[in-house]
C-alpha cells in the first residue's frame, strides 16, 4: 500500500509541474502579453515597456518562468488589474462556493445514480428499466446550459418554487437558503446521474455473472444478500474510477452552470475574467481548476485501492 501511495503522489507531482509549465506557456501566447491586456489597446509603447519593466516581463523567458514558479510556491498567482485585487484573494472568496456546488452535485449524483442502476438490474427488461434508460439517454445528451434554462423557466419563474440565483454572498449564507442552490446542484448533477446509472447497471449485471455470486446463491443466500453484500462492493469499483475521470467534466460544467444561474463561484469568476480580458485572473482560475482535477483523480485512485485490495498488491 505504501509503494502504491508513493507512486500515485509522485505521478500527481509530475502532473502539477506540467500544469505549471502549461499555464506559463499559455500566458506567453497572449497577443501583446500581460501589458496589453492590462493597459488596453490604446496604450503607448512607452507605457507597455514601463509595465513590462516594472513587472519583470522584459526578462528572459527562463527568468520569467522562475519568477512564476517562485510566486506560485509563495501563494502569488498574479494580480487582477481589472479588479485591483490579487488573484489569490479573489479565488479564496469564490473557491469555497464552487466546492460546495461541486461537492453537493457529486454526492447527489452518487446517491441517486447508484440506486437507479441497482433498480434497473433488479427490474431489467421491465417497463421501469426501459423508462429509466430513456430518461438517462435524454439527460446525458442534454446540454447543461439548456437544462439550466429550462429549470429556471419552470421552477423559478413559472412555479416560483426556487430562486433563480443564490441570494446570499458568503458560503454559509448560500448554504442556509436551499432555494438558491437546489437548481444549480440538480443542473450540474443531471448528466453525471445519467452516466453513472448506466455504468452502475452494466457493472452490476456483469458482477452478477461471476462465479462467487453463483456460489453464494448455491449456499442459500437470498437475493437481497447477494445483491448488497456480495455484488455491490465489486460493482462500485468502476464507478469510483469513473468518478475520478469525470471530475474534469464536473468542474468544467460548473463554469456553465454558475454562469447560467449567476452562482458566485469560480466558474462565474472565470467567465467574467474571460469576457473582461483579465488574463492574470483567467490563468489563475485555470491553474486552480487543473490542480483540483489532479487532486480529484488522486483521491479516486486512493479510494480505488481501498475498495479493491488487488490494486495495492499489484
Amino acid at each position: 500500500m505504501t509503494g502504491y501511495l508513493i507512486r500515485r503522489f509522485a505521478q500527481a507531482i509530475v502532473v502539477v509541474l506540467g500544469v505549471v509549465l502549461l499555464t506559463f506557456l499559455l500566458s506567453k501566447l497572449i497577443p501583446g502579453g500581460y501589458a496589453r491586456a492590462a493597459l488596453g489597446q490604446r496604450a503607448s509603447q512607452a507605457a507597455l515597456a514601463n509595465f513590462n519593466h516594472v513587472h519583470q516581463y522584459d526578462r528572459s523567458i527562463f527568468r520569467q518562468f522562475w519568477n512564476y514558479i517562485w510566486g506560485i510556491a509563495h501563494g502569488n498567482l498574479g494580480f487582477s488589474f481589472r479588479n485591483n485585487q490579487t488573484v489569490l484573494s479573489l479565488i479564496e472568496i469564490k473557491l469555497p462556493k464552487t466546492l460546495v456546488l461541486v461537492g453537493l452535485s457529486t454526492v447527489f449524483a452518487l446517491v441517486v445514480a447508484v440506486p437507479l442502476g441497482i433498480l434497473q438490474v433488479v427490474r431489467r427488461n421491465k417497463p421501469i428499466d426501459y423508462v429509466l434508460t430513456g430518461v438517462s439517454f435524454i439527460g446525458y445528451s442534454m446540454p447543461a446550459f439548456l437544462l439550466g434554462e429550462f429549470l429556471i423557466l419552470w421552477f423559478a419563474i413559472d412555479l416560483k418554487w426556487f430562486e433563480i440565483s443564490p441570494t446570499g454572498t458568503t458560503t454559509w449564507q448560500i448554504l442556509a437558503d436551499p432555494r438558491g442552490w437546489i437548481l444549480p446542484v440538480f443542473s450540474l448533477s443531471a448528466i453525471t446521474i445519467a452516466g453513472f446509472s448506466r455504468y452502475m447497471r452494466s457493472s452490476m449485471m456483469e458482477t452478477l455473472t461471476e462465479d462467487y455470486i453463483r456460489t453464494a446463491r448455491a449456499k442459500g443466500a437470498g437475493p437481497a444478500r447477494v445483491l448488497f453484500r456480495h455484488a455491490l462492493r465489486n460493482a462500485l469499483i468502476p464507478i469510483i474510477t469513473l468518478l475520478g475521470l469525470t471530475l474534469p467534466a464536473i468542474v468544467g460544467g460548473a463554469i456553465i452552470t454558475e454562469t447560467v444561474f449567476n452562482y458566485p463561484g469560480m466558474g462565474l469568476l472565470t467567465t467574467q475574467a474571460a469576457t473582461s480580458n483579465d488574463v492574470p485572473l483567467l490563468i489563475g482560475t485555470t491553474f486552480v481548476a487543473a490542480i483540483a482535477t489532479v487532486l480529484g483523480n488522486l483521491i479516486a485512485d486512493l479510494l480505488y485501492a481501498v475498495v479493491d485490495p488487488r490494486v495495492r498488491y499489484s
